[in-house]
């Protein structure tokens, strides 16, 4: 399943990470791709070590933790680690499957990978996140502050830049659900019932969808 998520970051939080960011000194991004990535991964990120990191994600991790949607689709047990990647003119990210394990300490199985895009599509050309789908390709380029969320298990790539500078943060997540299916399963499961909530309020049915809900939740997650 791939979701895109509109407005996971205010106004606000996106200014404060701009400003931030644009004090920021990016290296190569090769520093933190696997051994066959690196071979097509062409552009910058914040490192680790600048001062302002422990901010910077923080405020994403915080708005993907109040975000409903997110948290419906993903069933996060662990996100990390937050990276901010630049790509100027030229760059790019050939198409490459993401490691099963992501970080060092913790380290975490990355069942889904998310990109928040942190400027508007208008500002530069190119820069489109590709995933290969068994339907076929998808291109997303969304809207400063929307996020896409897919499973890391896809290739998927990022076209060159042609104008301007594409500037994302990307993560990682593991999932209390490991199984995609089940995890769709149980994501249209909550839907249904919080429409029903909404509609009707706390029914017979809303109660049976939501035990139903439970219970799976119950038998597939891990603790």
């Amino acid at each position: 399943m791939i979701i895109s998520i509109a407005n996971v970051l205010s106004e606000d939080e996106l200014a404060a990470l701009e400003a931030q960011l644009a004090d920021g000194q990016f290296i190569d991004g090769k520093a933190t791709a696997g051994w066959h990535a690196r071979l097509v991964k062409h552009n910058t990120q914040l490192p680790s070590s600048d001062p302002a990191m422990p901010h910077l994600r923080s405020l994403v991790h915080q708005a993907l933790m109040r975000n409903p949607l997110f948290q419906m689709a993903a069933l996060p047990k662990a996100i990390g680690p937050i990276l901010f990647s630049r790509y100027d003119v030229g760059m790019s990210y050939g198409s490459h499957v993401d490691n099963a394990f992501m970080g060092t300490d913790p380290k975490i199985r990355s069942d889904l990978s998310l990109t928040v895009f942190l400027r508007s599509p208008t500002t530069y050309e190119g820069g489109e996140l590709v995933i290969e789908t068994t339907q076929g390709e998808e291109a997303f380029k969304l809207d400063a502050g929307a996020m896409v969320l897919y499973p890391s298990s896809t290739l998927h790539r990022v076209e060159p830049i042609a104008q301007g500078v594409r500037l994302v943060a990307v993560a990682w997540v593991q999932s209390l659900v490991k199984d995609p299916a089940e995890r769709e399963l149980l994501f249209d499961l909550d839907t249904a019932r919080q429409a029903i909530f909404a509609k009707d309020g706390k029914t017979a049915e809303f109660d049976l969808i939501s035990k139903s809900h439970a219970n799976l939740l119950r038998k597939w997650g891990e603790i």
